[in-house]
C-alpha cells in the first residue's frame, strides 16, 4: 500500500481502522478491535505511534511490559518498540493512533507474533 490518505480503511480478522487524517509527516487512524481481538506483536522501522483509547478497555504490550489503557489514557510508542493490544472485554475497543515518521504505510509493521498466521 503506498502512503496512508484521509479515508483509506481495511477489515483485518481483528476489527478495522480508518484513516481520518494523512499528511507528509504523519497520519492519523481510528482503530476498532472486537472482543477476543489481537494485533500481531509488532515494530515499525520509520514510524513512531501515539494511542488515545476512547472506548472499552485495551490490554497493552510494550516491550516487556503490559498494562491496562481504559478511555482517555495514552501510550507514546517509539520507532522500533515491540508492542500490540488486546481486547479482552466484552466490547469494542477503539483507539486514535496518530503516526509520525518519514514513511507512514502498511509495509512498515515486522510482525512478530501473529495469532492469525501472518506472521
Amino acid at each position: 500500500m503506498a502512503e496512508y490518505a484521509a479515508g483509506d480503511s481495511d477489515r483485518r480478522p481483528w476489527g478495522r481502522w480508518t484513516v481520518l487524517e494523512a499528511g507528509a509527516n504523519h497520519a492519523v487512524k481510528r482503530i476498532e478491535v472486537i472482543p477476543g481481538g489481537k494485533l500481531s506483536l509488532q515494530r515499525h522501522r520509520f514510524r513512531a505511534e501515539q494511542w488515545v483509547v476512547v472506548a472499552g478497555t485495551a490490554l497493552v504490550t510494550l516491550d516487556q511490559a503490559q498494562f491496562e489503557l481504559a478511555p482517555g489514557g495514552t501510550v507514546h510508542i517509539a520507532i522500533g518498540q515491540v508492542h500490540r493490544v488486546e481486547n479482552r472485554g466484552t466490547d469494542d475497543v477503539v483507539f486514535i493512533e496518530v503516526q509520525t515518521g518519514p514513511k507512514l504505510d502498511e509495509n512498515d509493521i515486522e510482525r512478530l507474533e501473529d495469532v492469525y498466521g501472518r506472521a
